[in-house]
């Protein structure tokens, strides 16, 4: 039997969570149910409270926005009809105009299990916003794709607070939305009212395809679990003047630039003996963003054994052998990025200084690999009372 999510167990019990309220939906393509109908739908359809408006994070309520970091108008659902209030754009925070005509606000996104990806961020805005206006708020928790064992990667400096890492957590967090929701609401005082509509047989060793759920891209530049797999790693290259691959048809999973042999470049990657992964010579030419129209020689990230894979490592590697082998033509990306204006993307999206200072040493993998993991052991213990699975 498979996982059954968040949504479907809201729905069951909605008599008894939601009899008679008010309700707002945060929801974007992934928010589906198992028979692939949209979460909007069926909430819509539910005769136990009344579905007021839906709200869209970064890429739209319903996937409309397909680059990165293109913001989002109010507009109405040309489905249900329902005014959508955008949380990427003009503000990512509900206001009290958004926030006064509902009881109940639902929050039914699919994360990626990786702290810089922006929907676990509108969802902390969301318990502000909930706790400030005298709301109440459901999370229908869905599965970390990534599975919820394997965490990694160092902790945010509070000083790098941003949309991509409001909190101390690491890149890759090992917790499902609902379990992020009471971790923050409890250690960091926002004071929500909270309940979770927690998923039914589901595992921390599972990933997502071990789910049965059926897949459904949580951002345009995420197509497959594959380019999920990587993501905690490569989204750092979103940092660097380097191709991560968007505008081709394996974004995050590519990596290149016009001015790198890919050989050379593959050569460099498979010598440092990174676990459960090959790097595969590649050219590609993106279609938009960075390098557009340009061939890129660079690699593809095969993952051999996903278990043993470490993405965050991974994706530091990528860099800072670019780095490395063209010191004369390797850039960072300067600002802004992500509503950040002034400190480095790369610092921004490492949540520090410390990862970008050891790659510009030259610190080999091992010794950067140890320096957070300190940090990780404490975040478990911290993280334990809150887990769910």
């Amino acid at each position: 039997m498979g996982v059954k999510a968040g949504i479907e167990v809201f729905l069951e019990n909605a008599r008894t969570l939601a009899q008679g309220a008010r309700v707002g939906a945060v929801v974007h393509p992934a928010s589906v149910l198992s028979d692939l109908r949209h979460a909007a739908d069926a909430l819509r359809e539910c005769r136990d409270f009344r579905l007021v408006s839906l709200f869209g994070p970064q890429h739209g309520a319903r996937g409309e926005k397909q680059d990165n970091m293109v913001e989002s108008d109010f507009y109405r659902d040309p489905v249900t009809l329902l005014p959508v209030h955008s949380l990427y754009g003009e503000t990512r925070r509900p206001t009290e105009e958004m926030m006064r005509e509902i009881d109940l606000l639902l929050f039914d996104l699919q994360d990626a299990g990786t702290r810089v990806y922006t929907f676990i961020h509108t969802m902390a805005y969301c318990m502000e916003a909930c706790a400030r206006w005298g709301k109440s708020m459901i999370v229908l928790d869905r599965p970390n794709p990534i599975g919820g064992v394997r965490v990694e990667g160092n902790l945010l400096d509070a000083d790098y607070r941003s949309f991509v890492g409001l909190y101390p957590v690491p890149m890759r967090h090992g917790m499902t939305t609902g379990e992020m929701a009471r971790f923050l609401n409890a250690e960091f005082n926002i004071g929500c009212d909270l309940a979770v509509a927690e998923m039914e047989g589901w595992r921390r060793e599972f990933w997502f395809d071990d789910t049965g759920l059926p897949w459904v891209l949580p951002s345009p530049n995420l197509p497959t679990l594959d380019s999920a797999t990587v993501y905690p790693g490569t989204v750092l290259v979103e940092g660097t003047l380097l191709s991560e691959g968007r505008g081709t048809t394996r974004p995050f999973e590519l990596i290149g630039a016009p001015y790198i042999d890919s050989r050379d470049y593959a050569d460099t990657l498979n010598g440092l003996g990174l676990g459960g992964v090959r790097f595969r010579p590649a050219y590609f030419e993106p279609t938009f963003q960075k390098w557009a129209g340009e061939m890129c020689g660079g690699v593809q990230i095969h993952v051999l054994d996903r278990e043993e894979f470490e993405p965050y490592l991974t994706g530091i590697a990528v860099i800072a052998s670019a780095r490395s082998l063209y010191p004369d033509r390797f850039a960072w990306r300067r600002p802004p990025y992500e509503y950040e204006y002034e400190k480095p993307p790369i610092e921004i999206l490492c949540g520090g200084k410390r990862i970008p200072e050891m790659i510009a040493r030259g610190a080999p993998v091992g010794e950067i690999r140890r320096s957070w993991q300190g940090e990780v052991e404490r975040f478990l213990r911290r993280r334990e009372p809150y887990l769910l699975y």
